[in-house]
């Protein structure tokens, strides 16, 4: 088969033909239909991310078919359409585990990373970290819901019971939190890079009531903000932007270094918290509301073989909404 493959970190991926793999127990094998490009993916190859495996297949927002059922795996039948997410694995007997907190198991396994992703024209999955997709989608659209949405629920639910909620990086994960927001009747205040009056201009469509520069205040102040872009100085931004008792979420796997700042902007039972990988309840809750708040994801596609070029549209904020990968596209 095709895949999209990292050598080593810091290297451009190379288009190879490697062995199709095959289900093992308890396993699924989908012939890949899309998967969508995430910053995560940039900073396993750059190697911002420790230990990647070796060489890898990036790519966890999988959609494909199922095509070979492993022994044991029964949830999925052959022809069903499926999402494979980030989270591939976890021990299931840690403390973190047996709390429902799976996605701090120190032991997990994640595709793209420590095992092969979706950059690829198959993939092999754990049944059971699998989800069956809603109807209604596209496969490009849907993909990027495995991990901008997933982390970007995560994150919402982190950030409470915000009216006035503030996006800092306005991209895969925001234009989708921003949806939800509105629909369920939030304020939502998008904060791009000072010149980028596209995606301002994106986000005001989708029903933010402000949108502007991320070096600025917003107009009124904020019960809540998630910082998306994986920009440490924004921290102290968003923390001057919020009210006192309002939260800071941190939505990123990796950021730049946070700055020292003062404590006066902190005081007053301000909150900064991180968010980490997702569990397999996210998705259950997510997917339910979906059911009930449709949500456009905007895409640009590309083919397998321009992987990297997506990346770098990624990378230089050339994008509106999600880059999704098609393998044969």
């Amino acid at each position: 088969m095709k895949a999209m493959v990292l050598e080593r970190p810091g290297t451009s991926l190379v288009l190879r033909e490697v062995p199709e793999p095959r289900a093992g127990d308890g396993e699924v094998r989908l012939r890949v239909s899309a998967c969508a490009v995430c910053r995560t993916d940039l900073h396993v190859m750059d190697g911002d991310l420790p230990n990647p495996r070796l060489p890898l297949v990036l790519g966890h927002e999988i959609v494909g078919v199922v095509d070979q059922v492993g022994e044991g795996a029964g949830r999925f039948a052959v022809g069903r359409r499926v999402g494979v997410p980030w989270l591939g694995w976890t021990c299931g007997v840690c403390r973190f585990c047996v709390a429902g907190r799976e996605n701090l198991c120190a032991e997990a396994r994640f595709h793209g990373y420590t095992l092969d992703g979706g950059f690829a024209e198959y993939v092999v999955a754990d049944e059971r970290f699998c989800f069956a997709m809603p109807d209604g989608l596209a496969d490009a659209n849907a993909a990027p819901l495995l991990c901008a949405g997933l982390i970007g629920y995560r994150a919402y639910r982190a950030a409470g019971d915000a009216r006035r909620l503030g996006l800092y990086g306005f991209g895969a994960a925001a234009h989708i939190v921003t949806q939800v927001a509105v629909a369920e009747g939030r304020e939502v205040y998008a904060f791009t890079r000072p010149d980028d009056r596209e995606s301002q201009a994106f986000a005001r469509r989708l029903g933010a009531v402000w949108a502007g520069a991320s070096d600025g205040p917003p107009p009124q102040p904020l019960d809540a903000a998630i910082v998306f872009a994986p920009v440490g100085p924004l921290v102290p931004a968003a923390l001057r932007a919020v009210e006192p008792g309002g939260t800071v979420v941190c939505a990123g796997i990796h950021m730049t270094d946070i700055p020292a700042f003062p404590y006066e902007i902190l005081w007053g039972e301000r909150v900064v918290r991180s968010v980490a990988n997702l569990t397999r309840r996210d998705g259950e809750e997510f997917f339910a509301l979906l059911g009930r708040i449709p949500v456009r994801t905007d895409v640009r596609i590309y083919p397998l073989s321009l992987a990297n070029a997506a990346l770098e549209d990624l990378r230089r904020g050339r994008l509106q909404g999600a880059a999704v990968l098609v393998p044969g596209g």
